[in-house]
């Protein structure tokens, strides 16, 4: 199956407004890496925004109170909920690298609920699924999770899926096809 046609294409460095330039050279100094795919070559269309977006990023990804493992767990399943192409790919190599277990990856990839997970993991499982479905936690999730993550802790989940939500629907509206050698996640129904 081919990708579909990109809606918002790449724009050459050289071919940037000064207030693209402003917000790739502060991604930069923030970063300390230039970007090329994914998320940012699509919000640099409206570079204030990108500004924002990739500062809040720069905390939920990585300074929040949760631990790498747990973040990375969250942003799968927040990608598997939007079949976020991008995301999902850009993501499962730093979710394996941060200790979720392959066959955990590869359940969510399939759209399945995972066989095993640790305690604080199926936390995060509950508190995501219920938020992306629901629209809120129950009062039951949500003491889960404050008693494990504490108050920052369960606010930083929630922002996490919010965050990756967002930029799922941007890429999703903007076509973005995912990181080369990943493939796309199957589409429900199928």
């Amino acid at each position: 199956m081919s990708l579909p046609e990109p809606r918002l294409p790449r724009i050459d460095p050289k071919d940037y407004t000064q207030a693209q330039k402003d917000a790739a050279a502060d991604f930069l100094a923030v970063r300390k890496i230039g970007f090329s795919g994914g998320p940012w070559d699509v919000f640099i269309h409206s570079p204030e925004l990108m500004t924002h977006t990739q500062r809040m990023g720069d905390y939920l990804r990585y300074r929040c109170s949760l631990s790498g493992r747990l973040s990375e767990l969250a942003i799968l399943l927040v990608a598997r909920e939007w079949t976020a192409d991008f995301e999902f790919g850009a993501h499962r190599k730093h979710a394996l690298k941060a200790g979720v277990s392959a066959a955990a990856v590869d359940a969510i990839r399939e759209g399945r609920r995972p066989d095993a997970l640790e305690d604080h993991e199926w936390i995060v499982w509950d508190f995501v699924s219920e938020i992306l479905k629901a629209k809120r936690v129950s009062d039951a999730t949500y003491a889960r999770a404050l008693k494990a993550f504490g108050g920052q802790g369960t606010l930083d989940l929630a922002g996490i899926t919010g965050y990756y939500s967002m930029l799922a629907l941007a890429m999703n509206v903007a076509r973005v096809a995912p990181p080369e050698g990943e493939p796309r996640l199957p589409r429900f129904p199928e």
